[in-house]
């Protein structure tokens, strides 16, 4: 579980292979992750626009970005929590992701959420601590 916490907005990233969708004899890894965002503040907010930044174990950066999440721009008022899952293939068996929500309050200003920072690595992968 990987977490970062911006101006009391908590965002919680847990990433898992996707064994099934996966298939290493033609360089195709498939990673799911379940992302978990929580308004600890006491202003009302709603996602606008995502950006992810995605590199592979050999340094190829794509990055990612577009309005909302899944399709949806979600509201959290004070207390909320809002849940969905998405995926990333990659050309190698790992790799890593980040990234940051812009989100905006009722009154209209906008302010920037970090994700954090979480591996992809296929199960059996021999890591190596740099």
């Amino acid at each position: 579980m990987y977490r970062a916490r911006t101006k009391d907005i908590e965002v919680e990233v847990e990433p898992y292979y996707l064994e099934d969708q996966s298939d290493p004899d033609e360089n195709r890894y498939v990673w799911g992750y379940k992302v978990v965002i929580a308004n600890h503040s006491s202003h009302t907010v709603r996602l606008m626009h995502r950006y992810w930044h995605i590199t592979d174990q050999n340094g190829v950066v794509d990055e990612v970005e577009g309005p909302g999440v899944v399709g949806e721009q979600p509201r959290l008022e004070p207390g909320d929590t809002y849940e969905y899952s998405s995926g990333c293939p990659l050309d190698t068996p790992s790799g890593m992701m980040f990234g940051h929500y812009q989100m905006q309050t009722d009154d209209g200003q906008t302010f920037i959420v970090d994700i954090p920072a979480f591996s992809l690595d296929s199960p059996g992968l021999l890591r190596t601590l740099n």
